[in-house]
């Protein structure tokens, strides 16, 4: 294993178990203590874990309570689907993307492609990019701010959106049906989500399978706007036939 790929999964297993020691990763991961450090510190400085003495655990800049617990959800198939949404982007491209745990994964990966602008309402997103050896350049959109996801929605959120051009909105949604097609529980997050879409030439949704055939309170679009759909697993029945119809183009992740 790589040490971008080792790194990697240090991260996913301590959003697994919040707080991890150190001879706990060298068992799990087999390899020696003095390169468990040599990893932490580095992910230290890149703002993805805190130390503690003997361990470490999330940043702090990782709120508490809902959108935390949602970083450990289905972690595997969120890193899994981040990694193949990230070969959509190449290096020069501007990016939208909206708040998210699955796009903060997304935000990971993209922070190793060189010299992108990368446009957000997630001050978490803003930070992984911004502190990534990348060049990339990284505006965080001003608005009401919540301190549960650390994002930025509203008014003024939305019409400084419409200030960019994109060649790719990436969002992370509600819940997926054939009848209206891209939703979120959130109206402000659907908002700002639908300005990211009108200002992209293209859109990729990032979804794991329990999104599939669920309603959701507020619709995005409909799927003949999705350009892209990374899932974990293959849609299934009419949402597989509605989605092909709609001339989405279907990526699972590690296939």
């Amino acid at each position: 294993m790589n040490p971008a790929d080792r790194q990697a999964e240090i991260v996913n297993i301590i959003r697994q178990k919040n707080r991890v020691e150190v001879g706990e990763l060298a068992d799990f991961l087999q390899i020696s203590r003095e390169t468990i450090r040599r990893d932490l510190s580095e992910l230290v400085r890149a703002g993805k874990v805190q130390k503690f003495h003997g361990g470490a655990s999330l940043p702090m800049m990782t709120g508490e309570g809902p959108f935390r617990d949602r970083m450990s959800e289905n972690a595997p198939a969120k890193a899994f689907i981040a990694n193949e949404a990230a070969k959509l982007i190449v290096p020069g491209e501007t990016v939208l993307i909206d708040t998210g745990s699955t796009t903060l994964y997304f935000a990971e990966k993209l922070a190793e492609i060189p010299n992108l602008t990368i446009v957000t309402n997630s001050a978490e997103i803003a930070g992984v990019i911004s502190l990534a050896p990348s060049q990339s350049k990284t505006f965080l959109l001003g608005g009401e701010f919540s301190g549960d996801n650390r994002q930025t929605v509203g008014s003024m959120a939305i019409s400084q959106v419409r200030t960019f051009r994109a060649h790719h909105a990436v969002l992370t949604i509600g819940a997926l049906d054939i009848r209206t097609g891209i939703m979120d529980f959130c109206i402000e997050e659907a908002q700002v989500a639908r300005a990211m879409i009108e200002q992209a030439e293209s859109l990729t949704v990032l979804a794991d399978s329990t999104k599939f055939g669920r309603i959701a309170s507020f619709e995005v679009c409909g799927l003949d706007r999705v350009t892209n759909l990374v899932c974990d697993q293959q849609p299934a029945g009419k949402i597989k036939s509605a989605l092909k119809e709609a001339g989405v183009k279907i990526i699972i992740a590690g296939e």
